[in-house]
């Protein structure tokens, strides 16, 4: 239960912080209501469900605990340089709405969601970082890992779409987002620093 809190707390903080993904759904919703954006959402969490089976099912594979202590290793950096990155943000909110001409249909708004996921690094070193840190647990833990983060990130998606839709909605959430960015990158660093710590202390044993 420990572990499941860790890595859902850090999954979840990141989500917070506005990536490419988040300001697709921002201008689809703006120029094009959130029902189309929805479609947008599910491309994106399609894509990171990709992403999660391929990083858990290829850490599953692995027996060598040498190899897996290494690729916690370097997934605890990432999560780290992540962390700081964050913190060093401003964390300032830049909308612009798009024209409403051209109307957007929601199976595009799919595969421009879709793209967006599978076209970003982030979102793939992203959960191999997070598999690497339960890399130790049965297969059925990490099943359940996957299915809750793809769950979680469609309906976060969901809701910010929802959300942008009002404007009283949006100017909190500009309001908050320094502050969700300095705690999530506070997170992320000391979620790092505690998986290079158990590698360290497997080494020493």
């Amino acid at each position: 239960m420990e572990q499941f809190s860790a890595v859902a707390g850090a999954h979840f903080l990141a989500l917070l912080i506005p990536g490419v993904d988040f300001f697709l759904i921002a201008r689809l919703t703006l120029a094009h209501g959130w029902r189309t954006a929805t479609g947008a959402c599910v491309g994106i969490a399609t894509a990171n469900g990709v992403f999660i089976t391929a990083a858990f099912c290829g850490l599953s594979l692995i027996a060598n605990p040498a190899l897996l202590d290494v690729i916690e290793g370097a997934g605890g950096v990432f999560l780290i340089l992540v962390g700081i990155a964050f913190l060093h943000s401003t964390g300032v909110l830049h909308i612009q709405s798009g024209s409403p001409t051209n109307r957007v249909s929601w199976s595009r708004s799919l595969i421009l969601g879709l793209a967006s996921g599978l076209l970003n690094p982030k979102n793939a070193l992203f959960y191999v970082s997070l598999a690497a840190a339960v890399s130790r647990s049965s297969s059925t833990v990490l099943a359940f890992y996957g299915v809750w983060m793809f769950v979680v990130v469609l309906a976060w998606d969901v809701f910010v779409a929802i959300l942008l839709g009002s404007a009283r909605a949006l100017a909190g959430m500009k309001r908050a987002l320094p502050w969700a960015t300095k705690i999530a990158g506070g997170f992320l660093l000391l979620f790092g620093a505690g998986m290079i710590a158990r590698v360290a202390a497997d080494a020493l044993l």
